[in-house]
């Protein structure tokens, strides 16, 4: 057996790679990135490649790359069952829907009259989100019918950057307010930086545009809760809001106690990625009028630091394990399982 990593630091990787010289399993690292990259993997049973939204070159063509693996019998991670969803926000809202998962209702539309009709008709607020983008970057509360007018002629017209630059902005304020350290201010430094110069990615990526997509504004949740299920375990973190703010990602703000998680959350997260085939999934959850959990959106990653604080995880009946784990583990035990048995191992 031979693993290929793509090594990215601080990603996934490091991990991987850790685990690979502590049990002696063989592994080459690979760039992804080069035209050769079938060549390099011609002699490997799989392939594990952390790919980050924020990277507009694996955007291209990381999804293209591993369905096309995959039609070559090498198993790869993140999979596409793990990862074709990954960073789309509208087509998590026909996958959720598909699978009758609890979704916060959500609502798409592709021309401006549809957009426009469904305006005057509907209630006020709405949250309002672009497809990509994560720690809440690309995401705002729109209070009036007005305020949504002006972002669907927005939508079918000039369209949006990538990146909300103003909101990166406003959230590095937010962090050197809270952390008042040199990390945070460098941090509002570039942000201020940002509003004049975009990033490589803004240029690459282009505009947003063509689409209007919503969500129903859910009030009342001073936190959200993040469950990510890999291999039949689940582990979790609250996040807590911002304050005077809505949104709960990237607030940095988090709480690992066990006794603050709803195992409804746990055991839809388990459930759905059984159902999804997904090797790896994190679900946002957050709860409607009548305390029944709902979720915002999914991935297939997560920052990982942040999680090895958790204190235990469930396996898939619920059973508590408590104590310190590397998920990361758990990733490589399920690509081993699958390249052994070569059939798909799922959570």
């Amino acid at each position: 057996m031979k693993l290929a990593i793509h090594p990215t630091p601080g990603s996934f990787s490091d991990r991987w790679i850790d685990y690979c010289r502590n049990n002696g399993i063989g592994y080459t690292l690979v760039d992804c990135y080069r035209n050769d990259i079938l060549e390099q993997l011609k002699d490997c049973d799989a392939l594990l490649w952390h790919w980050h939204h924020g990277d507009y070159k694996a955007v291209r063509f990381a999804r293209q790359l591993t369905l096309s693996l995959e039609a070559a019998g090498k198993v790869v991670f993140p999979d596409t069952h793990s990862a074709w969803h990954f960073d789309d926000k509208v087509g998590q809202k026909y996958l959720m829907e598909a699978l009758h998962a609890p979704l916060v209702p959500s609502f798409v539309f592709y021309d401006k009259k549809t957009a426009s009709d469904w305006i005057n008709k509907t209630s006020f607020p709405k949250v309002f989100k672009l497809k990509g983008g994560a720690g809440a970057s690309n995401v705002r509360l729109v209070h009036t019918a007005a305020d949504a007018r002006k972002l669907a002629s927005k939508a079918f017209g000039r369209g949006f950057a990538a990146r909300d630059r103003f909101n990166r902005f406003r959230d590095a304020l937010w962090r050197f307010k809270r952390d008042k350290n040199r990390a945070a201010f460098l941090g509002l430094f570039k942000g201020i930086g940002r509003i004049f110069f975009p990033t490589v990615y803004e240029k690459m990526q282009g505009k947003e545009k063509g689409y209007l997509y919503f969500q129903e504004f859910m009030p009342d949740n001073g936190y959200d809760t993040r469950i990510i299920a890999i291999a039949g375990k689940a582990f979790a973190i609250r996040r807590y809001n911002r304050k005077n703010d809505f949104r709960a990602s990237g607030s940095g703000v988090i709480g690992y106690n066990r006794e603050l998680f709803d195992t409804r959350c746990v055991r839809i997260t388990l459930d759905l990625a059984a159902k999804m085939k997904s090797q790896s999934l994190a679900l946002d959850f957050i709860y409607d009028t009548q305390q029944q959990p709902l979720i915002v959106e999914m991935s297939y990653g997560f920052a990982m630091k942040v999680y090895d604080a958790c204190e235990g995880y469930w396996d898939h009946e619920l059973n508590w394990h408590e104590g310190p784990f590397v998920p990361q583990d758990f990733m490589m035990e399920t690509v081993i399982e699958q390249i052994l048995t070569r059939k798909p191992v799922y959570s």
